[in-house]
């Protein structure tokens, strides 16, 4: 090839258009010995397929994230939702960057990229147990300042009907047990949005995380003062699923919950599930035992979930979320194994699915890669590219 240098940085993006939010789940723990459970591309030598197409890289790298928003905008998706981690002992302090996990992405990466502001971007507080949550005093004085002052504040934070979202992923219940009650929890929330309110917005809006059938739930939930409900992905129990059960699955989890649930439900759509790399670095977590079923939807299968998501939510109200709103799993989760963000296996399927089905259509995307342009060089990487030859030889007995 002549390596000749087309362009000087990541061409401008030329959005497609879309009636409603398109959100992508973002995992952002590709920044070299920066994820601590895991070792991040590390653990990934022995599945070159999920190798990312634009190679292994730096996730704080801004030159990276301009092409993930290119891609996103182009295919539809205006909307990162970052996962968001503070350390245990940062709790009942107040918060500085220093003591995020994982927060070099969103803060060096995304909020440096030329193109940040053509992007909106919300956060999904993360309260595992092995992150730091919150109480009710924490929340007023610690939290809500820090998310006020770096991602409210900001045009493109996410907002509906002039109020900040925050999404809320509590699955072992301990930002739930740091509260005394439902009710102080709700005055807690209530606090907060007076708090946006002073700030000039309309209020804040919070959202938590369940993909349990048990929808019994919902009342505490609603006590608790969460405005509506999402599922980070849909788990599928059926051993060794086939993809027109895992199809048929997802539809009738999000079906019971647009009959149970109209005003209270955003639908999540799940392109595959398959953690067999964390087998390996996270044991304790993930395991072949509890991971009845591995599965990856083709794009053209994932096009069909789409239209049937689309299709389910089209008969409810015009002012509920799941018409407004629509959540995809996942952008980047690599050794999760849920990634919308072009591979080595699907290239730009997925995206072009999404742009089909939820998009007018109305634009060209770009599918040059950094080196088809002579940009390569910029992306920062510092991660080790393994052969992928050779491992391919190994792994598929590729000649």
């Amino acid at each position: 090839m002549y390596n000749i240098k087309l362009e000087n940085y990541v061409p401008k993006p030329i959005p497609a258009t879309s009636d409603r939010i398109i959100a992508a789940h973002y995992y952002p723990a590709w920044k070299k010995g920066a994820a601590g459970l895991h070792r991040g591309f590390d653990d990934l030598h022995n599945y070159p397929e999920r190798t990312p197409l634009i190679g292994y890289y730096d996730g704080d790298s801004h030159e990276l994230c301009d092409w993930e928003i290119k891609w996103a905008l182009e295919h539809g998706i205006n909307c990162f939702i970052f996962c968001w981690y503070r350390n245990k002992s940062n709790v009942g302090h107040p918060v500085t960057i220093n003591d995020l996990r994982l927060g070099e992405t969103l803060h060096n990466g995304f909020f440096n990229a030329k193109y940040c502001g053509m992007m909106n971007f919300a956060i999904m507080f993360e309260a595992q147990n092995n992150w730091g949550a919150t109480d009710s005093n924490d929340m007023i004085e610690n939290l809500m300042p820090f998310w006020l002052d770096n991602y409210f504040s900001r045009d493109n934070y996410l907002k509906i009907d002039g109020k900040p979202v925050v999404f809320i992923y509590d699955y072992q219940n301990q930002l739930r047990d740091g509260f005394s009650s439902a009710k102080e929890q709700k005055r807690t929330f209530d606090s907060c949005r007076e708090m946006a309110k002073s700030a000039g917005f309309e209020g804040l809006i919070f959202a938590i995380e369940h993909r349990k059938d048990d929808l019994s739930v919902i009342d505490r939930y609603r006590e608790c003062g969460y405005d509506f409900s999402f599922a980070y992905c849909w788990s599928v129990k059926q051993s060794n699923a086939t993809n027109g059960e895992v199809i048929a699955e997802q539809i009738r989890k999000m079906r019971l919950r647009a009959e149970c649930i109209p005003d209270y439900f955003c639908p999540t759509v799940s392109c595959m599930w398959d953690p067999s790399p964390r087998f390996v670095s996270m044991p304790t977590v993930y395991s072949a035992a509890n991971t009845p079923s591995l599965w990856k939807l083709t794009p053209s299968q994932f096009r069909s979930l789409l239209r049937q998501t689309v299709a389910l939510t089209a008969p409810l109200p015009k002012d509920s979320i799941a018409r407004k709103f629509l959540m995809l799993d996942n952008w980047n989760e690599w050794d999760e194994g849920h990634y919308l963000l072009p591979s080595h296996e699907f290239g730009f399927g997925y995206l072009q699915a999404v742009r089909e089905e939820l998009t007018v259509r109305d634009n060209l995307p770009d599918y040059r890669m950094p080196r088809e342009i002579g940009l390569s060089e910029h992306l920062n990487q510092s991660w080790d590219e393994p052969d992928l030859k050779e491992i391919c030889q190994k792994k598929f007995g590729v000649k």
